[in-house]
């Protein structure tokens, strides 16, 4: 499986138990791998099947994880819904961040302190992290999602809209079956095929799984201890550095070389605190390393610096205002303070946002899909016009500057 297509499938933690996708048509200009798809099921199935025992998975188990498989046409709908996520950072992390979580988080770090000890000891992430992703996921495991997850993985595995994506994953189910980790018959998940507690992929749990209370098994639905530790292994295989912050909060000045801002490199920490950026906390020890400012409502709301291993989160899910209250989560539980949401300008409306991309697009710029959502795209765009018009190139779009568009 590609990176990106990884990484569209990741995207679904968010979306897939609340029946809103954001998973990724195949990049433009890509070219998807042939795969089998559609046709009769049972044929479908028998090419599965053949192809599983060529992995060298039993030819019985393969029968009995596929035995009694049939299309799910919920799983389709919900696939073909291609909802959007369209709130602000604001709205969004206030929605998720909440006081409540917050205690049960501090509750299960030590409730399950020998646990996390151990995932920061093996795989050099700690509590906080782990702890953010277990909470937006699923609640702590109490939103798992009650879609069938073998029949799922068959349904979009058989579409042939993306089936590159999902065969993989269909695959490594039934190798979960052969470890027995996975009953094709009543284990269940989010509609496109995530399972457990921190919603990970088949494929990724026959990778990375952590048996962490000992029974033999790697169960991500029941053991908290197995989901924990096979989360940390995974935060790991994307890069984390142990050690190393991920997002820190700041406050900026009037004046900053505003288009230098965003999700791209060429800046240190150091060279943002010459400039006036100044940490909450009081913190500049890790002016050494890479560092983004990130204005996720524009100069004048709330600012972050992203670290590297703020790269981790965009890897487990694309969306920015997602993996921004994600990291955001993970900081609070370490001990932050709420951010200081400032004074930022009111934003565009759905239809505005439109208006504005299609601007955009008319001006030569690559904004993707004119899908109403302000993704790095469109705010890369806004930024190159924001300069010519002489405007502040944070990247945030406001009513005023799609009057000057």
């Amino acid at each position: 499986m590609t990176v990106t297509a990884r990484k569209a499938l990741l995207t679904l933690g968010l979306f897939a138990l609340t029946g809103t996708s954001a998973l990724a048509q195949t990049p433009a200009g890509s070219q998807s791998p042939a795969v089998a798809c559609g046709g009769d099921l049972a044929t479908f199935l028998e090419g599965v099947k053949s192809e599983a025992v060529a992995k060298g998975i039993p030819a019985d188990v393969a029968d009995r994880a596929l035995a009694g498989a049939e299309i799910d046409l919920k799983v389709l709908s919900r696939d073909r819904a291609q909802g959007v996520f369209k709130q602000t950072f604001s709205e969004f992390s206030k929605r998720t961040v909440s006081k409540s979580r917050l205690d049960i988080g501090a509750q299960k770090m030590k409730e399950y302190a020998g646990v996390f000890a151990r995932a920061e000891q093996e795989f050099g992430v700690p509590a906080p992290v782990i702890t953010a992703f277990w909470a937006m996921e699923t609640d702590f495991g109490a939103v798992q999602g009650d879609f069938n997850t073998r029949n799922a993985l068959v349904t979009l595995a058989h579409d042939c809209r993306r089936p590159e994506m999902f065969r993989p994953q269909l695959l490594s189910a039934i190798e979960m079956v052969q470890h027995g980790d996975l009953d094709p018959a009543t284990t269940t998940g989010a509609w496109a095929g995530e399972i457990g507690q921190v919603q990970m992929l088949p494929e990724d749990i026959v990778a990375y799984g952590v048996d962490g209370d000992g029974d033999g098994h790697v169960n991500l639905k029941k053991s908290a201890p197995d989901a924990i530790l096979t989360a940390a292994k995974f935060i790991q295989s994307l890069g984390f550095k142990a050690g190393e912050p991920w997002i820190q909060e700041v406050s900026v000045p009037d004046q900053l070389p505003w288009e230098k801002t965003g999700l791209q490199p060429g800046m240190k920490a150091g060279d943002w605190f010459a400039l006036g950026v100044t940490p909450r906390d009081g913190d500049t020890s890790n002016s050494a390393l890479e560092a983004s400012l990130v204005l996720p409502q524009g100069r004048k709301g709330v600012a972050f610096l992203t670290y590297p291993n703020f790269k981790i989160y965009l890897e487990w899910n694309q969306s920015f205002i997602y993996t921004t209250s994600a990291a955001y989560f993970a900081t609070r539980l370490a001990g932050a303070p709420p951010y200081q949401q400032g004074n930022p300008e009111p934003g565009l409306g759905d239809a505005e946002m439109k208006a504005l991309q299609t601007r955009l697009q008319a001006l030569g710029h690559n904004v993707g899909k004119i899908d109403g959502i302000l993704g790095s795209g469109t705010r890369a765009a806004l930024q190159k016009e924001q300069l010519k018009l002489g405007l502040p190139a944070d990247g945030w779009a406001t009513p005023d500057l799609l009057n000057a568009l």
